[in-house]
């Protein structure tokens, strides 16, 4: 390379260098989503989850119920989360999302075993997500195998001598074949609505000041909220003309059921459209171009897809990617969308998820109202 052809290229990489040093959102993109997804990718996706919250329903105080809790305990797949005292009250839990197995030991439980009457115990599994519970349901045969080695001997030493003295009934609700799509589609819904959402909005307020419109605007007697509501309303259509698409694509197409109430599962999508609509408008008075928008928004949906439970299991991950996938709505909408679409859960199962979006929504109003007043000023 010749010295004028060096001394050229010397400059142009010394002015990009500048540049980049000046975009300090772009070079902060460029730096932390790697670390970002290394750190997602090594430590917060394990589909092998533990301590499974669990309901236990026991209407035996042998000492074989008491082994057989242990037994189950000592897996480490399972959490005692709950203790119920009917039926009923295990049930709620299972929709409620607060367990994902009720283990219920009958009455009499011991007097039958003794009895060489193999009586049932019954484990209900959540089976909305499949990968969550499948090796805790292995487990569960496992645990039951050895569970009474220390309490069949002597004069009970010939229930050792059967396969086992209990029988197990698993019963898998809501997914029992474990088909991937009846998990998968419901946490679409709010996958697609969450980066369309984000991005139709990001780009509307630079739109407006790289074209030079936002002068006109601000000329316009309109209080700083108004124009937020008068600029997120018409992508909110767009969002509920969005969900609609998708939800007769997931009936029709992947024959995906919605037991739930259709008209609940319309409001609460229009409170998560309106949350991240809200989001979506703090960045946009954030950035200063079109891309800054752009990059905010992936910075934000990358970790909402893979901290919400979307694509892994949401409590196989350590506590602190569980603390930071409880801020992101996309993380209770996926809850909401799949108790309502596989569960049929009502209003009242569905208190903290509904709660934690709408607090979600309101602060995230809040900033963007304080930022766009902050763009007047």
């Amino acid at each position: 390379m010749s010295g004028g052809a060096w001394s050229r290229f010397s400059a142009v990489f010394v002015k990009e260098l500048l540049q980049l040093r000046r975009d300090r959102l772009t070079f902060a993109t460029m730096i932390f989503i790697p670390v970002l997804q290394l750190l997602l990718f090594g430590y917060a996706i394990n589909n092998d989850p533990k301590h499974l919250p669990t309901t236990l329903l026991v209407q035996d105080d042998s000492p074989f119920a008491r082994a057989l809790q242990s037994a189950l305990t000592m897996t480490d797949y399972f959490r005692i989360a709950h203790v119920a005292h009917s039926e009923a009250e295990a049930d709620r839990t299972l929709l409620s999302g607060e367990s994902q197995f009720i283990i219920q030991i009958p009455p009499n439980f011991g007097r039958a075993l003794v009895h060489g009457e193999k009586p049932a115990v019954v484990v209900v599994v959540d089976a909305t997500d499949p990968t969550a519970t499948n090796a805790a349901t292995i487990a569960i045969n496992g645990a039951a195998q050895t569970a009474f080695d220390n309490d069949l001997k002597g004069p009970l030493a010939n229930l050792r001598a059967t396969s086992q003295p209990y029988e197990l009934r698993i019963q898998k609700r809501y997914n029992p074949t474990g088909d991937t799509r009846l998990n998968i589609v419901p946490g679409l819904v709010g996958t697609i609505l969450t980066l369309t959402m984000l991005i139709f909005t990001a780009l509307s307020v630079t739109r407006e000041i790289e074209r030079g419109t936002m002068e006109s605007l601000l000329a316009m007697p309109v209080r700083p909220v108004e124009i937020m509501l008068g600029k997120i309303a018409p992508y909110a259509l767009v969002g509920a003309a969005q969900m609609a698409i998708i939800l007769v694509a997931a009936v029709g197409l992947f024959h995906v059921p919605v037991v739930g109430s259709l008209a609940l599962f319309w409001a609460l999508t229009m409170l998560f459209i309106v949350a991240n609509l809200s989001v979506g408008y703090t960045f946009s008075t954030v950035a200063s171009n079109q891309l800054q928008a752009m990059q905010m928004s992936f910075f934000f949906f990358l970790p909402s897809m893979l901290l919400s439970g979307f694509l892994f299991p949401f409590r196989g991950m350590p506590d602190w990617a569980q603390a930071i996938g409880e801020i992101l709505p996309l993380t209770h909408f996926i809850r909401i969308s799949r108790a309502i679409m596989l569960k049929g859960s009502g209003a009242s199962d569905l208190v903290f998820d509904t709660s934690a979006l709408a607090i979600f929504t309101l602060a995230a109003m809040s900033i963007a109202v304080a930022r766009f007043r902050q763009t007047l000023d």
